[in-house]
């Protein structure tokens, strides 16, 4: 699945898209953001309810394919800031992060 089809799959506003091609490797859940760093898979959506400048910092280092805000939560402005300097795809749900997650299960991965 890409981030594009996982935006239509969330109804998903988007904040930053600058790769919606990308392929989505697996999904992953966390607010920790120093487990998101040592155990997010390389190219996963990762959702959170994070919305704060860290966020993209941590999506950058674990390399992941897109961040997802669930629940309704919107991004700091240092945020959408930061990911549209480096390129970090951001997507917005109303969704939880449970239900985010269980749309996605089985999809992701190529």
């Amino acid at each position: 699945m890409t981030v594009n089809q996982l935006a239509d799959l969330l109804d998903a506003k988007v904040d930053n898209l600058p790769d919606g091609e990308r392929e989505l490797t697996a999904g992953y859940c966390g607010d920790f953001l120093s487990f998101v760093m040592g155990k997010a898979p390389e190219g996963c959506a990762w959702f959170t309810v994070m919305n704060n400048v860290n966020v993209c910092a941590v999506a950058t280092l674990a390399d992941c394919g897109a961040v997802v805000l669930c629940e309704g939560v919107l991004p700091d402005a240092a945020l959408s800031e930061k990911v549209r300097r480096q390129d970090v795809n951001l997507l917005l749900t109303d969704k939880t992060v449970y239900e985010a997650a269980l749309a996605t299960a089985g999809k992701l991965g190529g």
